[in-house]
């Protein structure tokens, strides 16, 4: 049985009319860049975030990068954040100037380590990027607390976490700048690159959106250099009709999750993290797993599931089974930040952020979308048990 990783087009025959209305409603109003459509987004999006002001933009990338220039991050400016996500959450700090600075990750949760980050703060640092990977929220409280102490803007990098909670709190209405994507793949996706910035400040969301219109208040009058960050009114309504069925998607891949940890289980191949693992020891390259460790929540937060993260040992090698039985799996992410070519220049050395390193040799995402079966649930485990085993 083949089981795509995604299955975008399952999603589409369920709300199809739904979705061809609404684009065609745009085509006949011939208003495509921002608009009432993208207002309406903006509007039930920052309700839905728990904020009180949402900013429509082109991408998740440039979600981050017209953050970091509202915050005035730039040239001589330090930005601490995690070197295990995707590209844009650091190559938006190097786009602006700053230099991004880098700290391990918690090796359960795969995000960014709030005990590590005060010890990286130097008289440069002006923000910190905390990244909600895989759907699951950053231990929050304390970086707050370090960035009140330190007078640092916080930029949460939601991107694949809109409506995961932490202690209640939804994904971007904790720090200053919430960034979140709509790229297809995600648990929102539009049918195409957008975007959004939440914020709980007047004068943070005004900057916001004077910025993504190139600077410019009134028309043709700049107050300062932004860019052409704008969100496309047929995005806009492509989310408004999926909006209201993100919950219930969440839910169908919460439920997905728990099957797989009871098939799991059933199978005799969940195993705990190596202790070599938990305490960063570069050990973890020689102890084997011997089997599947499985993606843990947190207490206090809601988990949405934009992936299903599994650690196991030969991970490459399973890859390969699972294409052979066309199972759809990904790697997410292979090369840590600081092992990236273009991030030489800062300094760093193999083996500095283990817990970062670990993860990318020994994770691997499967199959978690909400329309999956229980028959293509039970193929992917019984074909990683038929490799583990």
């Amino acid at each position: 049985m083949s089981v795509p990783l995604l299955d975008l087009k399952a999603q589409y025959a369920t709300i199809k009319d739904e979705v061809n209305a609404a684009v065609l409603e745009v085509m006949e109003s011939q208003y495509f860049i921002l608009g009432p459509k993208v207002k309406e987004l903006e509007t039930a999006v920052a309700e839905y975030s728990q904020s009180k002001f949402a900013i429509g933009v082109s991408s998740g990338t440039d979600a981050l990068l017209v953050s970091l220039m509202a915050a005035d991050v730039g040239h001589g400016d330090e930005v601490i954040t995690t070197p295990y996500s995707f590209f844009a959450t650091a190559g938006c700090i190097s786009r602006t100037g700053a230099t991004p600075v880098f700290v391990d990750i918690d090796p359960v949760t795969f995000n960014i380590d709030p005990a590590r980050i005060e010890a990286a703060i130097t008289s440069k640092t002006k923000a910190i990027i905390p990244v909600h990977l895989y759907g699951q929220m950053a231990d929050m409280d304390p970086i707050m607390d370090i960035a009140r102490k330190h007078n640092l803007v916080v930029i949460e990098d939601g991107a694949q976490a809109i409506g995961s909670e932490y202690k209640g709190k939804r994904a971007g209405s904790i720090g200053h700048y919430g960034c979140f994507s709509f790229f297809p793949s995600k648990n929102l996706g539009g049918a195409g690159d957008g975007g959004m910035v939440v914020a709980n400040d007047a004068d943070i969301a005004e900057r916001l959106d004077i910025l993504r219109k190139h600077g410019s208040k009134p028309k043709y009058y700049h107050r300062f250099i932004g860019g052409n960050f704008r969100l496309d009114a047929i995005q806009a309504a492509v989310l408004q009709v999926k909006l209201p069925h993100l919950d219930s998607w969440t839910e169908g891949r919460q439920t997905n999750a728990d099957k797989y940890r009871k098939l799991f289980r059933e199978k005799g191949i969940v195993v705990d993290m190596p202790q070599s693992v938990k305490t960063g020891s570069s050990d973890w390259m020689n102890e084997p797993l011997n089997g599947v460790v499985l993606p843990e929540e947190m207490d206090n937060c809601r988990h949405i599931y934009n992936q299903f993260v599994i650690r196991v040992d030969k991970r490459d090698e399973l890859r390969g089974f699972l294409n052979e039985r066309k199972i759809g799996n990904e790697v997410y992410y292979p090369v840590s930040f600081h092992q990236q070519d273009c991030f030489s220049d800062l300094g760093y050395k193999e083996g500095e952020f283990p817990f970062s390193e670990c993860a990318a040799a020994t994770t691997l995402a499967v199959p978690i979308y909400p329309e999956l079966t229980d028959e293509m649930i039970q193929e992917v485990v019984d074909a990683i048990a038929e490799f583990v085993s």
